[in-house]
């Protein structure tokens, strides 16, 4: 899946986040990836290791990596 944007002008991407395995996990990376400015939410579900983030504009993949990284885990691309 690639970025879409909705009639709000928001932004919405699906990452694939490898290593969560619960509701701790899940809030980690949440907690990350809020802090990268520009994003509005983050929703991520350790069953599927997907990551929804909204946010007002792209973000750059680096810059979300990096946050991934910081929560302890591993961005694994775009879902």
């Amino acid at each position: 899946m690639t970025a879409q944007t909705d009639t709000s002008g928001h932004v919405t991407t699906v990452y694939k986040v490898t290593g969560m395995s619960c509701g701790h996990c899940e809030g980690s990376v949440s907690g990350e990836i809020s802090e990268i400015p520009g994003v509005t939410s983050v929703k991520a579900v350790a069953s599927t290791g997907e990551v929804t983030v909204v946010s007002e504009a792209p973000l750059d993949d680096e810059a979300v990596r990096a946050a991934v990284d910081e929560a302890g885990f591993e961005l694994a691309g775009r879902a």
